[in-house]
């Protein structure tokens, strides 16, 4: 059985080469695509892209959050004075001082350093085994995302499976009631018809025609075997190496319809008490199939 849940969680921690702690989370929810949403450190922002597409292929689909955390025992951007501004600036201010013959400030330097552009930042360049600590690590994340997922999975499978066995056994229950209907509904038309024109003027041969055209209009047993078939293709579809959650949400719909064109038919307060009952328990699956991956 490969069934995945859409809910995960994994979390991996490792140091750099610069003895920096990183700490690597992703958690994932139910989504009908694949919505991702990734937190960086500023060093790390170039990679984006190519993150994103990790976590798409290896998790495929969901709400999708990754957080990459470092210590703050150093700074991802340096500093540096750029001395060709800084002379400019000088040479300037001299310029103007000899102009208009006054003498330059003990503390210029100190001024000068406060104007516009004499600080340049850099960031600091990633070694390229940091970068491949920090994709070994979102990949043990991933690793237990899809383990906490599978697990998940399993759980929903059985609670599943469990639930379409009871909705199968509730329609092998409906047969015993089918003699019952029937012959119900026969006597409430005749006894409607002899009320209606006398019993001694209905033609019994053309009341069975007619009796037989209105009872293939109200006939489960086609819908009875649709849901079957449903049914036996959702547990074959559980085992399938793929991702079936939206190929399980179409067949709680089909299983639904034939449910729903069995209590219209039904006219009769035990099979309609059943399919409320069938109704039930496909309701409870369609709320866990919105959580398969």
């Amino acid at each position: 059985m490969s069934v995945k849940s859409m809910t995960g969680f994994g979390k991996a921690e490792y140091i750099t080469d610069k003895q920096r702690n990183v700490t690597v989370e992703i958690r994932t929810l139910n989504s009908k695509q694949a919505d991702i949403n990734v937190k960086l450190p500023n060093v790390y922002k170039e990679k984006e892209l190519e993150i994103r597409n990790e976590l798409i292929n290896r998790l495929q689909r969901g709400k999708i959050e990754l957080f990459v955390s470092l210590d703050g025992n150093a700074e991802d951007m340096q500093n540096r004075f750029d001395e060709t501004v800084i002379k400019s600036y000088y040479d300037q201010l001299a310029k103007i001082a000899g102009d208009i013959h006054a003498a330059l400030p003990v503390n210029i330097l100190s001024d000068i350093i406060r104007m516009p552009e004499v600080i340049k930042s850099e960031r600091k360049e990633v070694a390229e085994s940091e970068w491949a600590k920090l994709f070994d690590g979102i990949s043990a994340a991933i690793d237990e995302v899809n383990k906490f997922r599978t697990q998940e999975g399993i759980a929903l499978a059985s609670d599943m499976i469990a639930r379409i066995h009871l909705i199968e056994a509730g329609s092998s229950n409906l047969e015993k009631f089918e003699t019952q209907r029937i012959e119900t509904i026969k006597n409430r038309l005749y006894q409607n018809l002899a009320e209606y024109v006398g019993e001694n003027t209905i033609d019994q041969n053309r009341f069975e025609q007619e009796l037989i055209y209105y009872l293939e209009k109200i006939d489960i047993t086609e819908e009875r075997v649709r849901l079957s078939n449903h049914c036996r293709y959702f547990l074959a579809t559980l085992d399938e190496n793929d991702v079936i959650g939206k190929k399980l949400g179409f067949l709680v719909q089909e299983i639904g319809r034939e449910l729903n064109t069995i209590g219209s038919k039904a006219n009769h307060a035990d099979i309609q008490q059943i399919v409320i009952k069938m109704k039930d328990e496909l309701e409870k699956i369609k709320e866990q199939t919105s959580n398969i991956l």
